[in-house]
């Protein structure tokens, strides 16, 4: 079931990619996306083809236009509003040739920009104008700024990621590093409640697992407690508090296509003065933590390749079920032209890792 999700907002990009004056390339949903932040310094995104002669424009300029903000076409010059696609210029025009510019509009993606993250509103109809719901807000408050921004695009399709990155058994295989879950720990019994969130799911706060040697080694307080959720299309975040410090790692997935995912990771922190001194191996690790579930998708994919089909099972692939559950209702309800209704019931599960 790997058809994307449209109404929604998707990661676009984290703040600091996007530099005042500049835009770049990058694929959404099979479409191409101009990602931009215009001399004013407001993000932006538009479909990165020219109508007339379907040049990218992300390989124009941004250039002010009548006092609007507009990205000039590198072929001829054509310049579009950045905020609302429509054409402002056609300079080849003379006197006399009274052609209408603003006809012609490239599809332009709501944006919004809060915590150092970009998100970009995906329409079913590309047409539309209407204004898009409100955006996620994650529960973020006052991490205003993250602490590092890592990514990786996964050769899978939304699906795979999805269920790959949220399996909650394959820790203690994939993961078994020294410093988080080494061998040496054992397996425990988990036991998490769950319970439906706006668009998905959450793991209740609870503390974390006794064999979870990285909260230890990183918190050194044993009133840590975590909580985990999950939203469509794809957000997965994490917040781990104690008494003074909190960490929150946002985790996003955009699909670039029907075959390839990409996986960005957001992390924040306040009161957290070890995180701070060490954060120049977090990094590293942070992206080998990403590599090892990359790798182990890529494994996958050799096997999907003769057999397109996995075996699921109860308790560890419940999530996987719901997340099916949850795309097949958003589908629905659109449909339908209704109120997406989540069909997530509270509940226990158990397994080991």
């Amino acid at each position: 079931m790997s058809e994307l999700l449209r109404d929604l907002w998707y990661f676009a990009a984290a703040s600091s990619e996007v530099k005042r004056g500049q835009m770049f390339r990058r694929e959404m949903l099979g479409e191409p996306v101009l990602i931009g932040r215009d001399a004013q310094g407001q993000a932006f995104a538009l479909r990165d083809i020219c109508p007339h002669r379907a040049v990218p424009l992300s390989a124009g300029r941004i250039i002010a236009q009548g006092g609007e903000q507009t990205v000039e076409c590198p072929y001829h010059g054509w310049r579009y509003g950045a905020h609302d696609g429509v054409c402002k210029l056609i300079p080849s025009l003379v006197d006399g040739q009274n052609y209408e510019a603003d006809r012609i509009r490239v599809r332009h993606f709501p944006t919004h920009e809060a915590n150092g993250v970009i998100l970009a509103y995906v329409a079913a109809d590309p047409r539309a104008s209407e204004a898009p719901p409100r955006a996620p807000e994650f529960g973020l408050d006052d991490l205003s700024r993250p602490k590092f921004v890592i990514h990786r695009i996964f050769s899978a399709n939304m699906d795979n990621a999805v269920v790959g990155l949220m399996d909650p058994a394959h820790v203690p295989y994939v993961h078994n590093q020294w410093w988080w879950r080494p061998p040496s720990a054992g397996k425990k019994l988990k036991e998490k409640r769950f319970v439906p969130r706006e668009r998905g799911w959450a793991i209740e706060r609870h503390k974390p697992a006794s064999n979870s040697l990285g909260y230890r080694l990183l918190f050194g307080d044993k009133n840590v407690s975590t909580e985990i959720s999950f939203m469509l299309p794809g957000f997965r975040w994490e917040v781990v508090d104690t008494a003074r410090a909190r960490v929150f790692t946002l985790t996003c997935l955009t699909p670039e296509n029907e075959n390839s995912t990409r996986i960005t990771q957001v992390t924040y922190w306040k009161n957290a003065p070890l995180l701070d001194l060490i954060k120049p191996i977090l990094i590293p690790a942070g992206r080998e933590f990403l590599d090892q579930d990359g790798r182990m998708v890529d494994l996958q994919n050799t096997g999907l390749s003769y057999k397109p089909s996995m075996l699921w099972i109860d308790d560890i692939d419940v999530q996987a079920k719901w997340y099916l559950k949850l795309k097949r209702e958003w589908m629905t309800s659109r449909e339908e032209k209704r109120d997406f209704v989540n069909p997530i019931e509270p509940t226990t599960l158990r397994w080991m890792s």
